[in-house]
């Protein structure tokens, strides 16, 4: 099935379009919405790298605005046969119900492979496919700014563990506690991060990424 995924350059997003083509979906081209600032349906910072992070999927970007997506959208239904729309959504019934309605508009399928997963098992699922996401924003208690630039890894995968039970957080961030970006897929392609700074704003902040290349690995 031809398709489309909204693409961030994140670790939902990342794992759903692996997902997806993995089952059958043939997908035409990753889009990334370059929001305004604080977006509630679509990731901020570094959108404008997720390409870096598409490619080692193979997949290529196209960028949009928030308010442009759809028209783009139906534009590729009726130039490429576009018949699906693939997003990482996992708990945000706001986000989930947005884009079906939108599909249903269109008369196409939204495919969302991370609707309800248990959210330690997806983490867990994202290291065991040798995924490898850092945190580039955090918004919440319990986050300070050592833990941007930081791997999901085994041993992060704990301090969210703590952090969950101590603050309260939605452990895949979905609840916009952290954003991620894929800096790697393991064995392949990687993501190698040259240029990068750390913005604090009081009580939340953002790794930002300046300049990056790909390697083999």
């Amino acid at each position: 099935m031809r398709s489309v995924s909204l693409f961030s350059g994140g670790k939902d997003s990342f794992l759903s379009a692996q997902i997806a083509m993995e089952q059958g979906f043939e997908i035409v081209a990753a889009i990334t919405v370059i929001p305004e600032e604080f977006s509630y349906m679509f990731h901020y910072p570094n959108a404008h790298m997720s390409h870096y992070a598409a490619s080692l999927l193979d997949l290529k970007v196209i960028e949009t605005s928030e308010n442009g997506l759809w028209e783009l959208i139906s534009e590729m239904v009726e130039r490429d046969q576009v018949e699906a729309v693939i997003s990482g959504a996992i708990a945000s019934e706001y986000q989930k119900t947005r884009i079906e309605a939108a599909c249903s508009d269109l008369g196409i399928m939204s495919f969302t492979p991370l609707w309800k997963k248990d959210q330690e098992m997806e983490l867990q699922e994202i290291i065991m496919r040798g995924i490898n996401p850092i945190i580039v924003s955090v918004s919440a208690d319990g986050f300070d700014i050592d833990d941007l630039g930081m791997n999901i890894d085994i041993s992060y995968l704990e301090k969210l563990r703590k952090k969950k039970d101590r603050y309260g957080i939605n452990l895949t961030g979905e609840g916009g506690e952290y954003e991620t970006f894929v800096t790697g897929l393991s064995p392949g392609k990687k993501v190698i991060i040259e240029e990068s700074e750390k913005v604090w704003e009081g009580s939340h902040g953002y790794l930002l990424i300046n300049k990056a290349r790909i390697t083999e690995t």
